[in-house]
């Protein structure tokens, strides 16, 4: 017998894929689903990007590896950014290193950063590689959870007096995926001064410091003194460029931190494919509007989803920042979960949204929604949800019927 493979092992069956799973199955029955699921932006990538990666493509030398920490035109344009941004100045050599997407940034530092059994506290719910990426390197996690930002802060010190052996690195995501909150840098200087005092290094997810609405633009963990000390950042253009599939991102902050995941990233890859890194600096030193109309999209589909939501009968919380919105499920709905109440609404509803199990368990009960479909597609959304809500009684009774089969 084959035995399974130690680090598959230690992964649980991806919950988004069942529903996955659901949702190409009626698709293939030619079922029109409005999909909120997955965070994929589906506007288009701003042109002079893309002209950008056109021009550099048509170089004959275009082709040829380029470095596993990114061309130095894009490490610097990524120092201009924080520099203009955040006022932060970083030096493009030593504390910038460009990433195939935040996602592999994330996942190569916790293989730069874990020994074995290494504690890393995390925040629950959460993105799935901020936990998954240190469980593939060996870590343990402590999950801690996070359904506010005052929750999450608050049980660090509690997590860190419970964890044997004393954790290693502290993760922040903000704004947040799923719940889209965010913080003040009052936040940051307690979240710094609980690493220093704790001896622990901060890796700060902020891939959508750029998307948000109604209040002051996110800032950066790196604005507070000693920060950069003891932590980095990770970042992405995926979300503020609409560049999801270039997989462009970025690991900025403390020079060790940077030095140790250049080393690993020297053995796995050669970095992305130079037009894209081109243009990618061409997005981030160029006109910024573009960010400006994609916030707009994002903030009008985000006003159209909670009003057309709350008119069929669910209300949805009104996000702040990032590209979703994280809602409790219909009082009807509570007692099945969010999985079942996730299948539930693509096969009656047609409408498609991420199960908040599948960020942790201190997201069941909630769920995800992408502000990845237009205006009119939300409010037929909304009316297809409505018809659902109004069906609970019959389509519960049918769930009953089936699990007592």
């Amino acid at each position: 017998m084959t035995p399974e493979f130690h680090r598959i092992r230690r992964l649980p069956p991806y919950v988004f894929e069942e529903v996955n799973r659901l949702k190409a199955k009626l698709r293939a029955q030619g079922v029109d689903i409005i999909d909120f699921g997955m965070g994929n932006p589906d506007m288009p990538t701003p042109k002079h990007i893309v002209d950008k990666l056109c021009e550099v493509a048509r170089d004959p030398k275009a082709g040829r590896y380029a470095t596993s920490k990114g061309i130095p035109g894009l490490r610097k344009a990524m120092a201009g950014y924080y520099d203009r941004r955040f006022g932060v100045k970083l030096n493009p050599d030593t504390e910038v290193i460009a990433t195939l997407g935040s996602k592999e940034g994330f996942a190569n530092l916790a293989q730069a950063l874990t020994a074995p059994g290494d504690t890393v506290i995390c925040p629950n719910p959460a993105y799935p590689i901020h936990a998954y990426g240190f469980i593939m390197a060996g870590g343990v996690i402590r999950h801690v959870p996070a359904l506010s930002p005052e929750e999450y802060l608050s049980g660090i010190s509690r997590a860190i007096k419970h964890s044997a052996p004393p954790p290693s690195v502290l993760i922040l995501s903000y704004p947040s995926n799923p719940t889209a909150q965010w913080v003040d840098l009052d936040f940051y200087k307690e979240a710094v001064r609980l690493a220093k005092k704790h001896e622990l290094l901060i890796l700060s997810d902020v891939a959508y410091s750029e998307i948000y609405f109604d209040n002051n633009p996110p800032p950066s963990m790196l604005q507070v003194d000693g920060a950069k000390e003891i932590g980095v950042e990770i970042n992405s253009l995926s979300k503020t460029y609409a560049m999801a599939g270039w997989r462009v991102g970025m690991v900025v902050g403390n020079a060790r931190i940077c030095a140790a995941l250049a080393r690993v990233k020297s053995y796995l890859d050669y970095g992305a494919y130079i037009p894209i890194q081109s243009a990618a600096a061409a997005a981030l030193n160029g006109p910024q509007d573009c960010v400006d109309e994609i916030r707009a999209i994002y903030k009008g589909r985000r006003d159209v989803l909670v009003e057309s939501m709350k008119r069929a009968g669910w209300d949805i919380p009104s996000p702040p920042a990032s590209m979703f919105a994280w809602a409790k499920i219909p009082e009807q709905y509570q007692s099945v979960g969010s999985m079942v109440f996730s299948k539930l609404l693509i096969e009656e509803a047609e409408v498609a949204v991420a199960p908040g199990i599948g960020f942790g368990e201190y997201g069941e009960g909630y769920v995800r929604i992408g502000l990845v479909e237009n205006e009119q597609r939300i409010r037929q959304a909304a009316r297809n949800v409505k018809k659902f809500l109004d069906r609970s009684g019959q389509i519960l009774s049918r769930v009953r019927e089936t699990e007592e089969a």
